[in-house]
């Protein structure tokens, strides 16, 4: 599943906060776990290993994963993209700031 697949601005953007959110039910036998990667992809680059900044991240049902230690600059043209594995009940929200 790509949450995100366009620029962020067209000015050079910091990324502050991800946080990606399984919204399956937590009925306790695992079956709502389900695992994410997540790209930053450089303007003329496409998806691939080697932008790659987290790669089969599991999150369990009904949980919530915070990306906010690490600060990324991102120029005009870069983007996010997150990809989900089966179940498809992952959701995603950025927050950033222009400099």
């Amino acid at each position: 599943m790509a949450i995100a697949n366009a620029n962020i601005l067209t000015t050079d953007t910091t990324l502050a906060t991800l946080i990606i959110c399984n919204n399956g039910l937590n009925d306790g036998t695992g079956s709502n776990d389900t695992k994410v990667d997540v790209h930053v992809i450089p303007n003329i680059q496409t998806i691939g290993s080697e932008n790659r900044i987290l790669n089969d991240l599991e999150i369990g049902a009904a949980d919530t994963f915070t990306f906010s230690a690490e600060r990324l600059i991102l120029e005009e043209g870069d983007s996010v993209v997150c990809v989900g594995a089966a179940p498809t009940n992952l959701s995603a929200t950025l927050s950033y700031l222009e400099v």
